[in-house]
């Protein structure tokens, strides 16, 4: 079943919620009123109105912005060191392939040698006596 089209969906809901809100802001300013007359006993003590739930004071959000604009400075400077932190890594690479290909070099040249003498001596003539 549809609702009837000039009743809004949860307009019942809101208008009770705020009907009662309404309510109890009355009865917290009779009572106020009551007590700044001297009416209230002594013994009763008017209860502390809650802060609507969600709600943020201006400094609270000014400083939950200004957090938030610091860590992305943070992460920019973050990022800033990261980008120059690989360039130097690029750089150290492309120093290091021609030691590499060096090292290699000198390794194969260290093994041959290894080779020739180790053979040397089962080639030589004995010494004369």
């Amino acid at each position: 079943m549809s609702e009837p089209e000039d009743r809004p969906r949860d307009g019942g809901l809101v208008a009770r919620s705020v009907e009662e809100f309404v309510a109890q802001l009355r009865g917290f300013t009779d009572r106020a009123t009551r007590l700044a007359a001297g009416a209230m006993p002594a013994g009763l003590s008017l209860p502390r109105l809650p802060s609507p739930p969600g709600a943020m004071s201006a400094a609270q959000v000014r400083s939950v912005a200004a957090s938030v604009k610091a860590q992305r400075q943070l992460v920019e400077g973050l990022v800033a060191q990261l980008q120059a932190f690989d360039e130097q890594l690029a750089v150290f690479e492309r120093i290091l392939e021609p030691l590499v290909e060096w090292s290699s070099t000198w390794a194969r040249l260290e093994e041959s040698f290894a080779d020739i003498v180790r053979r040397a001596p089962t080639d030589r003539e004995p010494p004369p006596p």
